[in-house]
């Protein structure tokens, strides 16, 4: 395998309104089939004009509560139970399912890159972001590409952060190895690759942080393109086979 990681320069500062796909396809002339572009998510939210300041927020009960635990601004805390679905943790940090699904710290709201007293959220629905970004590079150049969606996420039990799909298009998010055989013949019962997470990390070793970073990275050498419907959602472990979200849920109930 020949896997070949390929940072897009030149990507303009991203405005409300701009068009992802029609930036790629500006700057690379040599898409070919089975491409695969991992995207910041930052930049994607961006074009959706995601932003907000803290000023005309208005924090409730709830967000007055938990920042005084945290020490957030409860205004901030207020976007972060807006963007959320459920919250595992209140303090130092908020750890939440976001309403796309994943769970992140503070719902993915972001203050990088995005200028003094602003911040910005996550894509409103990376899914769909993904996927209309692979059709409308397939209808300007007839290749069938694969997205990522990624995000920059903390790691539990490890300092550092790593890249993580949040959004796919075009591409499994698991490679499924059950039933094949190892090197000794014994056959696989229970091996699944998170191969879009792998890939998203990957890629991250070329984009960078801060004003270093590049948010498209092309990756080629994976013949991995799907047509089939596929769903980032397949990543997420049914809860009832969750046993540290039904931890995290249990410390809630005796804090509570």
């Amino acid at each position: 395998m020949d896997l070949n990681l390929h940072a897009i320069e030149n990507v303009p500062i991203i405005k409300p309104g701009d068009d992802i796909a029609d930036i790629i396809c500006d700057l690379l002339s040599d898409i070919q089939d089975d491409d695969i572009f991992v995207i910041a998510s930052t930049i994607i939210s961006k074009a959706e004009n995601n932003f907000f300041k803290l000023d005309g927020i208005t924090a409730g009960p709830e967000a007055i509560r938990i920042s005084k635990l945290n020490g957030k601004d409860p205004r901030f805390v207020q976007v972060v139970l807006d963007e959320s679905l459920e919250v595992f943790i209140e303090s130092p940090f908020m750890l939440v399912r976001t309403t796309r699904g994943n769970v992140c710290v503070n719902a993915g709201i972001d203050g990088s890159n995005v200028g003094d007293s602003v911040y910005i959220t996550l894509p409103k629905n990376p899914e769909k972001a993904a996927k209309e970004i692979g059709l409308k590079i397939f209808e300007k150049t007839g290749k069938k590409v694969s997205i990522i969606v990624s995000d920059t996420n903390g790691r539990a039990f490890k300092v550092g952060q790593t890249n993580a799909a949040i959004g796919v298009y075009g591409i499994s998010p698991i490679r499924d190895w059950v039933g094949s055989q190892d090197l000794f013949g014994k056959v696989l019962e229970a091996s699944k690759q998170a191969i879009v997470d792998e890939i998203a990390c990957a890629a991250n070793i070329s984009m960078g942080e801060g004003s270093y970073g590049y948010p498209i990275i092309r990756v080629r050498g994976l013949s991995l393109y799907t047509d089939e419907k596929v769903s980032i959602n397949d990543l997420f472990r049914p809860e009832k086979d969750d046993i540290i979200i039904e931890g995290l849920r249990l410390l809630r109930g005796i804090e509570d």
